[in-house]
């Protein structure tokens, strides 16, 4: 395999997830993160972290988004991710934990205004970029394969049926007490599946080398298994 900037030939590689909101995307790239002892890049709370920062800032109305005070909240941010104590890849806003809020209805509700705007993701891609250059990563998102690592050695386009999605969502919301409808979930999600595919600066599109994996009905051991076939089908042999 050749190498690039963004594919190493030191063993070290990039798996790409793109896929709908709610598909499950952060918990597979997690459990693949950890199954392969890579470190595991959740992009979307980035961009929830974002929103959140903006929301308390008060920087997104029902109406706009006002940009400046948005570039000063980025100036001002640092994003990272640290393996915790539970081998888990855990996302740290300016040194603190971020917690469940960035799960809450309103940040969902406001994250795709924001991850639409240019220099968002202009400036999350670059860190997300970074990260992916000093070690095995797997990196879950909208335009990973497409956009960050347009030469990932894996990409991956997960998808699943709106309700599904609806369903698991509300599961985990409830669990973590929000006092939320099923309905207002599946709203919020088919919203945002046409503002991530209609946004003007990478909306999300499967990339051409991508491979499609419906969940709809799989268990996670199921995934698990289809993943670490599609990478020994490419000359990689996990180990364990």
């Amino acid at each position: 395999m050749a190498c690039s900037d963004n594919t190493r030939c030191d063993g070290r590689i990039i798996i790409a997830i793109d896929g709908f909101s709610g598909s499950g995307k952060s918990s597979f790239a997690r459990a693949i993160a950890e199954r392969l002892g890579y470190i595991f890049i959740d992009t979307g709370a980035m961009y929830r972290a974002v929103t959140l920062r903006a929301l308390e800032a008060g920087a997104i109305s029902k109406d706009r988004v006002d940009a400046e005070k948005l570039e000063r909240i980025l100036d001002g941010m640092k994003l990272e991710f640290r393996v915790g104590e539970n081998g888990n890849s855990e996302l740290y806003v300016d040194g603190r934990r971020a917690d469940e809020r960035l799960r809450s209805i309103e940040v969902s509700d406001a994250v795709s205004r924001v991850a639409a705007l240019p220099q968002v993701r202009r400036r999350l891609a670059a860190m997300q970029q970074e990260m992916g250059r000093v070690r095995s990563v797997v990196m879950d998102g909208r335009d990973i394969g497409t956009t960050v690592f347009p030469d990932a050695e894996l990409k991956i386009f997960l998808t699943a049926d709106p309700a599904v999605r609806a369903a698991r969502r509300y599961k985990e919301l409830r669990a973590a007490g929000a006092d939320v409808s099923l309905a207002e979930i599946e709203r919020n999600i088919r919203e945002r599946d046409a503002a991530d595919q209609q946004r003007a600066v990478s909306p999300l599109r499967r990339a051409a080398d991508a491979i499609v994996l419906d969940n709809s009905h799989m268990t996670p051991q199921e995934q698990m298994e289809w993943v670490l076939e599609q990478l020994r089908a490419r000359g990689f042999q996990p180990s364990g």
